[in-house]
């Protein structure tokens, strides 16, 4: 059941933060570099709020394998959103 609980805290947060910086038009490199425009934002928002409806479903159906499972493929989403913010800037001479 925890990983339930732990799958919908943090598939809440990462649509809160997705939903914030959809709202804002982001720096150059979000948009033009790595692709991360509003649009792509609001993307994972919704990813992450259909989730967080699987993993409450989850919850009230008592399955815990199923939350497990579920939480490991929304660890691959969430990681990948993630890594979205941390390329940094590159020089252009590398």
């Amino acid at each position: 059941m925890i990983y339930n609980v732990a799958g919908m805290v943090l598939a809440l947060g990462v649509a809160a933060i997705a939903w914030r910086r959809s709202r804002s038009a982001g720096g150059f490199y979000d948009r033009e570099v790595y692709g991360m425009d509003s649009a792509t934002h609001r993307r994972y928002a919704l990813v992450s709020l259909g989730f967080a409806a699987y993993f409450v479903g989850t919850y009230a159906a008592r399955s815990p394998a199923a939350g497990i499972a579920g939480l490991a493929l929304y660890a691959l989403v969430a990681v990948l959103y993630a890594a979205s913010f941390l390329a940094g800037a590159r020089d252009r001479d590398e």
